[in-house]
C-alpha cells in the first residue's frame, strides 16, 4: 500500500488513519517499540522543515530508524529513478519521498520494492490533509458537519484538502482566483463536484459566513518566492491575491479557527496579528503531522492487530 495521492485512499483508509494518529497521540508511550527493527529511508529532493522532523522524530518514537538523503548527495539524479528507487528498498522497510514533480515520484514507486509515502510534491501533500483532517477532530470532537474554506492559490496542498475533506464528510469551499498550473486536476475537480460536499466562489464573506475554519496557503511556490527571476510574476500574484488575504479585518466576519502548512509569508497570504493570535492554530497543525504520520507508518509496515 502506498501513499502517493489520497484520490486511491477509501474513506475507511482516510478515517482509520485519523482516528489511529489520535489514539498514537493520546497513547504515545503504547506505540514505542511496535516498529522496532525496521527503518524509513527519507529521500529529499526539494527543502523541509516539518516534513523531514517530523517523520525522523515519528520513526524514532515508534522504535524504528529513518536514514535522511538529500537528493544531491545521492545518485538518483544520475541513474534511473526506479533503479535507484529498488536498491533503495532492499535497504529500508519504507520509504518517504519530497520530490519536485509528481511523475518522478511515481517512477520512483513503480520501482520500489516497498512502500512508498508522498512527502510533499507539486501535485499534492497527502500527509497534510490528513494532519488537517487530526486538527479539525480536535477542534470540533467529530469531523461530520465541519466546514472548511480554503483560500489562496489551488495548489498541491488544496487539491490534498479537498480530497480528505469530502471523503470524511467535511464541506469545503474553496475561494481560490488562480490555479497553480502544476496543480491541475480535472478528475480530482469533478469527483469533488459529485460529492456534494464541496463549494467554490470568489465571495469571500459570504464563504466564511459559517466557517469553523478558515486555511490559506502561500501565494507563490516556496522554491520561487525569494528568486529574482520570479520577481515580476510575484508581484502579479501579490497583487491579485491581497484582496483574499487572512487578516484582523476578514476575522471580525467570523468565529473561525485560522489554518496555514507552514511556512507561513507573513504580509502576504496572512498577516503576523492573526498568526500570532489565538485563532491560528497552524503550530498544531505542524505538532499533528508527526502523530498522523506516525499513524501512515503504521498503516504501511505496522504489526497486524494494532493499526
Amino acid at each position: 500500500m502506498d501513499l502517493l495521492t489520497l484520490k486511491t485512499w477509501s474513506t475507511d483508509d482516510i478515517l482509520s488513519t485519523v482516528e489511529m494518529g489520535l489514539a498514537m497521540k493520546e497513547r504515545s508511550e503504547r506505540y514505542r517499540t511496535v516498529l522496532e527493527g525496521q527503518t524509513l529511508a527519507m529521500l529529499f529532493q526539494k527543502t523541509s522543515t516539518r516534513t523531514r522532523v517530523s517523520f525522523e522524530v515519528g520513526m524514532h518514537q515508534l522504535g524504528g530508524q529513518a536514514v535522511f538523503l538529500d537528493w544531491a548527495t545521492t545518485n538518483f539524479g544520475l541513474a534511473d529513478v526506479r533503479d535507484e528507487a529498488k536498491v533503495l528498498s532492499r535497504y529500508a522497510n519504507v520509504i518517504m519521498a519530497r520530490m519536485l514533480n509528481h511523475e518522478d515520484l511515481q517512477h520512483l514507486a513503480t520501482g520500489s520494492e516497498v512502500p512508498v509515502i508522498n512527502g510533499c510534491c507539486d501535485r499534492y501533500h497527502p500527509c497534510q490533509a490528513l494532519g488537517d483532517l487530526l486538527s479539525v477532530l480536535e477542534v470540533r470532537g467529530k469531523l461530520e458537519g465541519a466546514h472548511v474554506v480554503y483560500i489562496g492559490m489551488w495548489n498541491n496542498v488544496c487539491n490534498s484538502l479537498v480530497v480528505a475533506c469530502t471523503k470524511a464528510g467535511v464541506r469545503i469551499t474553496a475561494v481560490t482566483p488562480e490555479v497553480n498550473e502544476p496543480s491541475e486536476d480535472i478528475e480530482l475537480l469533478e469527483e469533488a463536484r459529485a460529492t456534494g460536499l464541496f463549494n467554490e466562489t470568489l465571495d469571500l464573506e459570504a464563504a466564511i459566513a459559517d466557517a469553523d475554519f478558515v486555511y490559506t496557503d502561500t501565494w507563490i511556490d516556496m522554491e520561487f518566492f525569494n528568486n529574482p527571476k520570479f520577481a515580476k510574476e510575484k508581484d502579479r500574484r501579490t497583487a491579485a491575491f491581497m484582496p483574499f488575504q487572512i487578516n484582523a479585518e476578514l476575522l471580525e466576519k467570523t468565529g473561525a479557527k485560522v489554518m496555514h502548512c507552514l511556512p507561513a509569508h507573513k504580509g502576504y497570504e496572512v498577516t503576523e496579528e492573526v498568526m500570532d493570535s489565538d485563532r491560528c492554530i497552524a503550530v498544531d497543525q505542524a505538532e499533528n503531522r508527526m502523530h498522523i504520520q506516525k499513524a501512515v507508518l503504521m498503516r504501511m509496515i505496522g504489526p497486524e492487530g494494532e493499526c
